[in-house]
């Protein structure tokens, strides 16, 4: 098995507590800046935020209960139309990752995972611990962006470093 049930625990809370400094510095952002066109993969800071917001949440409708999150890839840069119902999402879609990590076993790392997927119009079948770490990877990558994208917006981005995290929290 590639990854463990505590790698997994200490990405959830890694993705809370970056997300949680996201969100202030969005909060320091009008609604123009925020979806203002900086050149990055989605355009703006916000249509990534919800980009990966609609991941996350596709990622975790095929690995636990949770109901698949409205629309496709594509749409997934409008999937809240407000700062404030981006930060709803945000924290709950956070919860859920952080209990879904606090009640891991290792045996739910095991084994395949089935799904279609959109993006290359294909049945899929891979290794669950390689989606999650997959899962977890995407936010890394979609973060980076976001936090080049308000460096470029002249704030101050935030610390992303996994070594400076707080081992106790709180992380949401």
């Amino acid at each position: 098995m590639m990854i463990s049930t505590h790698y997994c625990l200490t990405m959830a809370r890694y993705n809370a507590w970056q997300n949680k400094q996201l969100k202030a510095c969005f909060e320091k952002l009008d609604k123009a800046e925020l979806e203002r066109d900086r050149g990055g993969f989605f355009g703006s800071i916000f249509a990534t935020a919800n980009h990966l917001l609609w991941g996350d949440s596709i990622w975790m409708s095929r690995l636990t209960d949770r109901p698949r999150p409205p629309g496709g890839i594509d749409d997934s840069p409008r999937m809240t139309r407000s700062r404030e119902d981006w930060e709803i999402g945000r924290f709950q879609l956070d919860g859920d990752i952080l209990l879904w990590a606090e009640h891991l076993r290792a045996i739910d790392l095991a084994g395949e995972l089935r799904w279609y997927s959109g993006a290359v119009g294909a049945d899929m079948v891979r290794p669950v611990s390689l989606c999650v770490a997959h899962m977890f990877n995407h936010q890394i990558h979609h973060r980076g962006q976001i936090h080049a994208m308000l460096t470029a917006a002249g704030l101050k981005a935030p610390t992303s470093d996994l070594v400076f995290m707080s081992q106790e929290g709180p992380w949401l």
